[in-house]
């Protein structure tokens, strides 16, 4: 199983002092976060997309080939490559470039987005946000399987005999998640392709995550990739730490009243009864996480949202310390005591083209 963080990229003022900072400064505080992240033993660093304030993500391949440079075991993912708004060609070739010079530690998620004018600012209509994913990705995962192309869809330009460059490393796309935090059609997209289905898990009651990944599971096995143990899914998840959980809600509950996604909303109390946050004690973060297989089934990854809604940088690094140190050595080592015999393994390259070379023999 695969333990990491993600990152949204937010600007915020923090609400304790009244500090903002530059958008230079916070760039550079996600690499920090990244570097740490391989220092402490996590397994993924992913970041989102956005084009649109507070948010300074705007060009996930730049961020991460930086970071494929500095890092040597880090997988580098999206927490959301725009599959709407976004060509499908430039995608094949952008993470096909990272891919090669990242050695393979390379897959990345796809989604819509949680921002309606992102679509009008790339020439897009909103309202086609689902046959958009549909048709781009139909695309995309053709471009990166097949040398040359012929194509013709409603959303963009037909191709002819176009080959995307560089081709895949090893002749293996990256694998791919689909990421959702409503939408049924998107994990019936994750299943028909035998992609992985990530539940973002953040916002909501488990209930609604454990419907959507249900169906994920059910149609994954229906369209014959295996049995739905067998499926590939990934979950989100927030915590802030220490010590003493006391200690923990005292410094948070600040961060989490002004946050710019949840500010001015449920109380902390109400929001961490009802979702998978976390504020306390480490060990109170590994026994609410232990919850998810409970509600979800085996799964193959977990990322943590830990440096959003003003956070000071070393209050963060201070956070992975403690979820790569005392939180993440349990949860590997009761994950792997509570695994079904024959769940899927976590997605890597290397993985990935051992069971290419199984098939290819086996065909």
């Amino acid at each position: 199983m695969q333990f990491g963080i993600f990152t949204v990229g937010d600007v915020t003022t923090d609400p304790t002092n009244g500090t903002t900072p530059t958008e230079a400064e916070r760039i550079k505080a996600m690499v920090t976060i990244a570097l740490k992240a391989e220092e402490v033993g996590l397994d993924v660093f992913a970041m989102g997309e956005h084009h649109n304030p507070p948010f300074v993500p705007s060009s996930p391949t730049t961020m991460l080939g930086y970071i494929a440079a500095r890092t040597d075991k880090l997988i580098l993912s999206t927490s959301t490559t725009l599959i709407t708004t976004n060509d499908p060609v430039k995608i094949a070739e952008d993470y096909a470039m990272l891919q090669h010079l990242a050695d393979g530690r390379v897959d990345l998620m796809m989604g819509r987005g949680n921002t309606g004018p992102v679509y009008p600012w790339f020439g897009q209509d909103i309202r086609n946000g689902i046959p958009l994913a549909i048709e781009n990705y139909a695309l995309l995962h053709r471009l990166w399987r097949e040398d040359v192309v012929d194509w013709e869809g409603n959303f963009r330009t037909p191709l002819q005999g176009f080959t995307s460059t560089p081709r895949p490393l090893d002749g293996v796309p990256p694998f791919v998640w689909h990421g959702s935090i409503r939408s049924p059609e998107i994990a019936e997209q994750a299943a028909y392709y035998g992609d992985g289905f990530f539940a973002n898990n953040i916002f909501w009651p488990k209930e609604h995550f454990a419907r959507l990944i249900e169906l994920y599971r059910t149609r994954f096995a229906y369209y014959g990739h295996g049995t739905p143990d067998q499926a590939i899914v990934g979950l989100g998840g927030q915590a802030f730490m220490r010590k003493n959980s006391q200690d923990a809600v005292r410094e948070f509950r600040p961060y989490f009243d002004k946050a710019p996604v949840y500010g001015n909303g449920p109380s902390l109390e109400d929001f961490t009864e009802q979702t998978p946050l976390t504020v306390g004690s480490p060990q109170e973060v590994i026994d609410k996480t232990l919850t998810f297989r409970d509600s979800f089934g085996d799964y193959q990854r977990q990322l943590f949202l830990m440096d959003h809604a003003g956070l000071p940088l070393k209050t963060v690094l201070e956070q992975l310390d403690l979820l790569g140190e005392e939180v993440v050595p349990v949860l590997r080592k009761e994950f792997a005591a509570r695994r079904k015999q024959g769940v899927a393994e976590a997605p890597t390259h290397a993985a990935l083209v051992q069971k290419r070379d199984a098939a290819l023999v086996a065909g």
